[in-house]
């Protein structure tokens, strides 16, 4: 067991675990934040997404031990208090959530892209989905939330 203080949705938190314990385990089994989803366990579908550092990560790829010091948001934490974030409300309006596994790294892959295009191209939306993937749609909704987000200036 080792101890790994980190920030996680702007909590101090102290985690004792195996170093080698996947960060999304911890999130999902210890902290019961269960919106990252597994999907592969491989780090091919995005549906464990989080941001560490700013950084959009697959958590499933992430030892504990690998996150020491760092600062985690994950889904839970983008919402302000019981209100949805406006690219959670997009997505939600726009219909680009069907079964929900891949919803949660897709809205923080938007979050984390609209830091850098506040108003992106469809390439650049197309681009900074790609480490996502979706089994129920055409990802034509999910293109039309993220752009319902940029208009809205949902970069916040």
């Amino acid at each position: 067991m080792t101890s790994v203080q980190l920030t996680i949705n702007g909590h101090k938190r102290t985690i004792e675990a195996p170093p080698m314990k996947r960060l999304l385990d911890v999130l999902r089994e210890d902290l019961y934040l269960t919106g990252a989803k597994e999907g592969c366990g491989e780090g091919e579908c995005g549906s464990c997404s989080v941001l560490m550092n700013g950084d959009l990560v697959n958590s499933c790829l992430v030892p504990i031990l690998q996150a020491e010091g760092a600062q985690i948001t994950t889904i839970e934490g983008i919402a302000i208090d019981e209100k949805l974030h406006s690219i959670q409300q997009c997505f939600l309006e726009e219909g680009g959530a069907q079964c929900g596994i891949c919803t949660p790294g897709m809205i923080l892959a938007t979050h984390h892209m609209l830091q850098k295009y506040s108003q992106p191209t469809l390439l650049q939306i197309q681009e900074g989905l790609s480490g996502n993937l979706c089994r129920c749609t055409g990802y034509n909704r999910i293109f039309n939330a993220v752009r319902a987000a940029a208009l809205i200036g949902a970069a916040e």
